[in-house]
């Protein structure tokens, strides 16, 4: 749902100068890199490729051509004979480079050893993610966006270099054959490498129509063992993250926030500041007040020298607690409709069973381990060149172009690898990248780094939102769910936003209720509404977004719901997905792989959630040990998946793995509380990850599948804490309500 509104977003005619003033206000150079294989007689290939029909589902099988104008630049074949695919997305962990790379080598038939990947330039027009409209990478939609466009320039790659073979040797090109990077033709037992003929191939025009390979053709797609394109350089060190960009001259800059969400600087000394040796200057800005030096310590000293009075009329200034007290009592009144389905106080009146729950979900941080940082060096022309792990770079550049007073193109986007994001880096305002550029152009001096400490994003950075459900749900005298009616209370991160337009209707954020109105469970009658209260705390989508609370509450309420009925959780469920038979499919085969209906000891349970998020689905099944204290421990956790078309089934196994431990790892202890408006938590010994200790065995079951990929990235988290609360519900009859499990004790 999320990138299909965003993408209507879009078209809507967001990408403009008020825009980027709505948002203000809340490695190596690839250049160059292109311009040396360009000269040296490299093919550089683009696919041109018809935007509103991959929207749409996709372009046709068989053979395709083009129906755009605009060249969509992918492919470099150099004369050292190296295929490197140019990445439009980010790669902050999640294996793109590698997909994209194995998606064009499939087509081209390349050796995986030649393979090489690096990140495209900052251009929406030539890069536009198809589901947003501009460039950016979310909603796992990475491969989804780009299988038809990378296998036609894969394939259009193949063409041209059997085409220039075949006028070389002057012999049929149906003569001539491609495997493992080498271009041969049998009868005269001559053979080229790709770089041998780039040269040739690339003075050749473009195929109009390329002939993409059927499934059971695949050599590379869908086959375990490919190593990942970043794993050396990650191992060693040679990988260039944001945090490593060293520009001549350049300056490290801190910004003082204020501590409370909403407040502003009302003054400010900074004599004891520009005391500090190294510290360069001290500008007070819009955005704070920024501390300029010659290295991230002495900054971070010459901040704590500061003394800053903070104007906190317009901050918040409640605790945790009372927020919750005020949701509730929103949630005793009605909210905009997100969804009315069928009589439900009719239902109710005839309902055998009645099932009422109260679900709280704390503010929740991203915490990647790089923290966020980014270098701006102004140019010439009046824009500038930035060095990010950039996620947004469209909206970054419409941002950025407003701060300069610049054109977009005129800033210029260096992607870098990015340690993590979950969701941080794509934020509809271009937040740390915005201030970088604030601050460049205030100091005018050289370019800035700016750093954000991990302490300045868990305390005052942008949270998966608190959010309150209430659900009343019913079963009939046979055991049937016959009515639910559940009301959501929780900050929108659309509002206020160049994407309210499209994404709020009628009062209703769609982020908010995203697997809760539109859920797969066959039941007639179906109410959702949602409050979406305000506050100056600063919110953002967080890994599977509206899912990661959506997903539990829902879960956990049907086991419930199953045990009212008398029936068995599994079964219970699979009765009600007649209609959708791939997320059934997952279920049983999770079940299945676990050995759903093997008994187990004394203290141990199982417990069971599925699935669809961003149009995959997904199973767990969980087991736990809950001591006698009442501590609980995850043992085993089995995941069924179903993606579509998998790329690179050894990536998709480590992103369940790896969504898995995310998932749980917040369910037992992550929470952002607040006390009078004031972050409780600062760092790692507050804001607790996942603990080696705490990850369970996790076995990865990938449904073999040939319908189109969707994502891997996020559809592994929303059912993995459930599962975890189901099983738990197992063993001691009582439902886990309230995140985290900590609050309980039982962890």
């Amino acid at each position: 749902m999320l990138h299909h509104l965003i993408r209507q977003a879009a078209q809507s005619g967001f990408p403009d100068e008020s825009f980027g003033r709505t948002l203000v206000q809340v490695a190596p150079s690839r250049r160059n890199f292109l311009k040396a294989a360009g000269a040296g007689g490299a093919l550089i290939l683009g696919a041109h490729l018809p935007l509103p029909a991959l929207a749409a589902g996709g372009a046709p099988p068989g053979i395709v051509g083009p129906a755009d104008p605009r060249p969509h630049l992918f492919v470099i074949i150099a004369p050292d004979n190296t295929v490197t695919v140019l990445a439009k997305h980010l790669d902050k962990g999640q294996g793109i480079v590698t997909g994209l790379a194995t998606i064009v080598a499939e087509e081209l038939d390349a050796d995986w050893a030649q393979m090489r990947g690096a990140f495209a330039p900052a251009d929406s027009k030539l890069y536009g993610n198809h589901f947003f409209g501009i460039q950016g990478t979310g909603g796992s939609t990475a491969i989804a966006n780009s299988w038809d466009e990378l296998r036609m320039a894969g394939a259009a790659a193949r063409a041209m270099l059997v085409a220039a073979a075949a006028a070389r040797w002057n012999v049929p090109a149906g003569e001539v054959t491609v495997a493992k990077g080498v271009v041969s033709h049998a009868a005269s037992n001559r053979r080229f490498t790709f770089g041998e003929l780039a040269e040739d191939a690339a003075k050749l025009p473009v195929p109009q129509k390329v002939a993409l390979k059927a499934a059971k053709d695949y050599t590379l797609i869908g086959k375990p063992g490919l190593h990942r394109l970043d794993h050396v350089s990650k191992t060693d060190g040679s990988a260039i993250f944001a945090m490593d960009i060293r520009r001549p001259g350049q300056v490290t800059a801190v910004l003082a926030r204020s501590p409370r969400f909403g407040g502003t600087v009302k003054s400010v000394d900074d004599k004891a500041a520009r005391a500090v040796p190294g510290v360069l200057d001290v500008l007070t800005l819009p955005v704070g007040v920024a501390v300029i030096a010659k290295n991230t310590w002495t900054a971070i000293k010459g901040r704590e020298a500061l003394k800053i009075v903070w104007d906190d009329s317009k901050a918040e200034t409640r605790g945790t607690d009372q927020m919750l007290a005020d949701y509730r009592k929103l949630a005793q009144t009605s909210g905009a409709v997100a969804a009315d389905k069928g009589d439900v106080a009719k239902a109710f009146a005839g309902a055998a069973a009645v099932v009422e729950g109260e679900f709280v979900f704390p503010y929740l941080a991203h915490a990647p381990m790089e923290p966020l940082n980014a270098t701006v060096a102004l140019n010439p022309d009046g824009g500038c060149t930035i060095w990010a792990g950039s996620q947004f770079q469209g909206v970054e550049q419409m941002v950025v172009a407003h701060v300069l007073g610049c054109k977009p193109e005129q800033v210029k986007i260096e992607t870098q690898w990015a340690g993590g994001s979950f969701g941080r880096r794509a934020t509809t305002n271009a937040d740390y990248i915005a201030e970088a550029a604030i601050i460049a152009k205030a100091y005018g001096k050289a370019p800035v780094h700016l750093v954000w400490t991990r302490e300045d994003d868990i305390k005052g950075g942008r949270y998966r939102p608190l959010f309150l459900h209430t659900i009343k749900a019913a079963v009939d005298s046979s055991g049937a769910l016959v009515a639910w009616r559940q009301r959501i209370v929780g900050q929108s991160f659309m509002a206020g936003t160049p994407f309210e337009k499209m994404m709020v209707k009628n009062g209703v954020d769609a982020t908010s209720v995203e697997g809760a109105s539109d859920m797969a469970y066959a039941v007639p009658n179906l109410a959702v509404d949602l409050h979406s209260p305000t506050s100056p705390v600063t919110t953002l989508w967080w890994r599977s977004v509206g899912h990661t609370h959506t997903a539990y509450a829902k879960e956990v309420m049907i086991d419930q719901l199953a045990r009212a009925a008398g029936k068995d959780p599994l079964a219970f469920r699979l009765a009600m997905l007649k209609d959708h038979p791939r997320m059934a499919n997952v279920l049983t085969l999770a079940a299945e792989k676990a050995g759903w209906d093997k008994p187990l000891p004394k203290g141990k349970g199982r417990g069971v959630a599925v699935h669809e998020s961003f149009n995959t689905f997904v199973a767990h099944v969980a087991e736990v040990t809950v001591s006698d204290k009442g501590h609980v421990t995850v043992d085993r956790v089995v995941v069924a998946v179903d993606c579509g078309q998998v790329v690179n089934p050894d990536v998709v196994t480590a992103q369940m793995e790896g969504a898995t431990g995310w998932g749980i790892g917040h369910a037992l202890r992550g929470e952002i509380t607040l006390t009078d408006g004031l972050v409780d938590q600062s760092n790692f010994d507050g804001f607790l990850p996942l603990r080696m200790s705490d990850m369970p065995k996790v076995e990865v079951h990938i449904v073999d599948s040939h319908e189109r990929p969707t994502g891997a990235g996020e559809p592994g988290v929303p059912t993995s804490a459930p599962a975890v609360a189901n099983a738990v519900f197992a063993v001691t009859g009582k439902p886990v309500q309230t995140l985290p499990f900590s609050r309980g004790g039982m962890v």
